[in-house]
């Protein structure tokens, strides 16, 4: 039965979400029930795709992209694929109308991952809005569950919202970029020369996305929010103490959120969001 089969595809999404962020796991978590599924898929899906360019170093990644690419069309117009994480993707593109361009959108920016080590501002600008914006709206297109309209009101603040998610991953992530994979995301900064300056004018481009992305969550659906919201508290205590973090110790370690202050933040997030205090 294919449904035997696309439940198993949906449960090793959800297995990849939680294996590799236990944060977005938490988040997708308090999304309700029939909303996570989906957003599993779509996370299934982005992973991958990064894991190829980030990670397998020692295989032809070039190839490996094209032939992930080439089996993702494929998936979506069939209707299935013997890989679960493309069929599980292929449903939830299928299912909640998700706007094929922003896969190819997100898919041309993982391509540039293989070549692009120096971001340029109008490059940087096209690898957000692959990277993490077209994502944010992929996961809207499931939260508002076909509102055009509703997805039209918040599609600016989703696409901020993302992007000052990804903004503060690479804060989070410069040393391993920097060092490790020889990519500088930020536009003209020198990081050889990176310091407290440099590092708080990239904090203000990001506390100007987190504003407008704040806005939309409020507006989101009230089974759709506090998944959400539990993402941004997330992300916002990270990036309050990335800013408390002194440059050159950001670009030596990785900034980590512990366990205990993540139960913490759950508890008071939940406390705000159902006393309407958003």
């Amino acid at each position: 039965m294919k449904q035997l089969f696309d439940t198993l595809s949906l449960e090793i999404s959800a297995m990849t979400t939680k294996r590799y962020s236990t944060s977005f796991s938490l988040g997708i978590h308090f999304l309700s029930k029939d909303l996570q599924a989906p957003i599993h898929a779509i996370y299934g899906f982005v992973r991958f795709a990064d894991e190829i360019v980030d990670t397998f170093h020692e295989y032809e990644k070039e190839e490996l992209l094209r032939e992930f690419k080439h089996e993702t069309y494929k998936a979506l117009e069939r209707g299935i694929s013997l890989n679960p994480i493309l069929n599980s993707f292929q449903w939830a593109v299928n299912t909640y109308k998700i706007d094929p361009e922003l896969i190819e959108i997100f898919l041309q920016s993982m391509e540039m991952d293989l070549e692009t080590t120096q971001y340029e501002r109008n490059v940087y600008e096209q690898y957000i809005l692959g990277s993490a914006e077209v994502v944010g709206l992929m996961c809207l297109k499931v939260f508002v569950r076909g509102d055009h309209q509703m997805y039209l009101k918040l599609k600016d603040s989703a696409m901020k919202l993302g992007s000052a998610f990804q903004k503060i991953n690479f804060l989070r992530d410069l040393n391993a970029d920097y060092f490790q994979l020889g990519r500088t995301y930020f536009p003209e900064m020198n990081f050889d020369l990176f310091d407290q300056s440099m590092k708080t004018k990239i904090e203000h481009e990001i506390e100007l996305d987190f504003k407008a992305g704040y806005e939309g969550i409020k507006k989101l659906p009230k089974d759709a929010r506090f998944g959400v919201y539990m993402a941004y508290r997330y992300y916002i205590k990270l990036f309050h103490k990335i800013q408390k973090t002194d440059a050159h110790i950001i670009l030596g370690q990785r900034i980590r959120i512990p366990d205990n202050k993540k139960v913490r933040l759950l508890f008071t997030s939940y406390l705000r969001h159902n006393l309407n205090l958003l």
